[in-house]
């Protein structure tokens, strides 16, 4: 009886995979052994057609027009590349308008993907905010994120960039929202069809499968949804017949090993990530210079072992500095200092020789929270709000450099360096 069972069961497999919207494959067939980052794609201006005015550059909370004193940002975009920019009510030292471009626009898309070309940075995560996907007000907020993300998609595929969705839970309404969650992941793959494109397909696959990434599992902050919402969706993904079939990433606290600090402690959270692909811890803010993250290694360097033990991936979290002081006036401005790239590179290289197969970078454009490893400009503009500048002799496109870098050594292509690697355009050693 079992060779015939056996063959039940796979003639089953087969009839789901036939039924299944997803591509069989991908030109990425495994996050292992690249360098990813997440990407916000939040910003707008009142003159790029979408309706959404300055959006995520202003500060709502103040009700006050966007003007020097009233912004949300902590660094300045570079705009000398893009295609399209818009003015602002900022000046610049020389007493001339300050530009900024908006995510609305396919060329902005453009540019950015081809610096992760130009830089070898392997692609990017979608950052998808559940509270984004509902249909709410004249729908412009909505609108502007599917743009965003259709855009990305076909520039990664213009410049064969890695790309996925990552859904953020941030705000979502517990099981309320488990229907909004589940209609925009059929919305994207039926309408968007990011999962499907033949010999082009650029989304992120591993072990087989498209991978989607669920953000906010298990942290201790008071989130409305539970976790038994959180496996709801992970079985969805997993298994619905014509939709799932994907592999799953969970973004979860700092401390979700032994459930501490920042974690809930419920062993269901366990659980849960048993049943998933990888674990990606959050770490952002949890060590602020090269010494506390010395400390933090060995949190790290535990951690992978868990998941090894447990037959599960780990993609360890690395960022650059962390700034939101424009945002949150409040806040220390320049509240971890980025240190000439040491604080990022210490980070990278760590993960390294603690036996990362793949990294995430927080975040390619996060300029709200000075997370940002895109081009940044060196002379932002002048006034009552701060911005943030890289140290003397540090280049705009330095981050970047930095992260397709590492890239090349996680792919084994060039040995870790002993020191930290500096780019020829410097002006000055490190």
């Amino acid at each position: 009886m079992k060779p015939l069972l056996y063959f039940i069961t796979a003639l089953l497999c087969l009839h789901a995979n036939a039924q299944r919207k997803h591509s069989a494959t991908s030109q990425f067939t495994s996050y292992k052994g690249l360098i990813m980052a997440g990407y916000q794609g939040w910003h707008s201006t009142p003159d790029d057609g979408g309706g959404r005015g300055w959006g995520h550059y202003l500060d709502n909370r103040t009700k006050k027009p966007l003007a020097d004193g009233n912004i949300k940002i902590d660094v300045w975009p570079t705009v000398d590349e893009y295609k399209k920019v818009y003015p602002t009510p900022f000046k610049n030292a020389d007493g001339s308008t300050a530009y900024l471009p908006s995510n609305r626009d396919e060329s902005t898309a453009d540019v950015r993907f081809k610096w992760m070309k130009d830089y070898d940075v392997d692609g990017v995560f979608m950052q998808r905010f559940v509270g984004n996907t509902r249909k709410t007000g004249d729908g412009s907020n909505r609108n502007h994120f599917i743009k965003v993300i259709d855009d990305a998609f076909k520039v990664s595929k213009k410049y064969n960039r890695a790309i996925a969705i990552m859904y953020d839970l941030s705000g979502m309404r517990d099981t309320a929202d488990i229907p909004v969650f589940i209609n925009d992941w059929k919305m994207l793959v039926d309408s968007l069809k990011v999962t499907s494109g033949g010999n082009k397909q650029t989304y992120l696959y591993h072990n087989g499968k498209p991978l989607v990434v669920i953000w906010g599992v298990g942290f201790n902050d008071g989130r409305a949804y539970t976790l038994k919402t959180v496996d709801k969706l992970v079985d969805f993904l997993q298994n619905d017949p014509q939709y799932g079939g994907c592999s799953v990433m969970l973004g979860v606290p700092t401390y979700w090993r032994d459930m501490g600090r920042d974690c809930l402690k419920d062993p269901f959270l366990h659980e849960i990530l048993k049943k998933v692909d990888i674990i990606h811890p959050w770490t952002v803010g949890r060590y602020k210079d090269e010494a506390s993250y010395a400390e933090y290694a060995s949190v790290q360097k535990a951690d992978l072992e868990w998941c090894k033990a447990n037959k599960i991936d780990y993609v360890p979290n690395v960022f650059p500095g962390f700034s939101w002081h424009n945002l949150n006036p409040n806040s220390l401005f320049n509240q971890i200092p980025r240190n000439r790239g040491k604080f990022f590179w210490t980070q990278l290289s760590g993960a390294i020789k603690n036996g990362a197969q793949m990294i995430y970078v927080a975040m390619y454009d996060e300029v709200d929270e000075g997370t940002a490893i895109m081009k940044v400009s060196q002379n932002p503009p002048v006034g009552q709000s701060p911005f943030i500048k890289f140290e003397e002799g540090i280049p705009s496109d330095y981050y970047l450099y930095l992260t397709g870098y590492a890239g090349r050594v996680l792919k084994k292509k060039i040995p870790l360096p002993q020191d930290i690697p500096m780019p020829k355009n410097a002006k000055s050693s490190l």
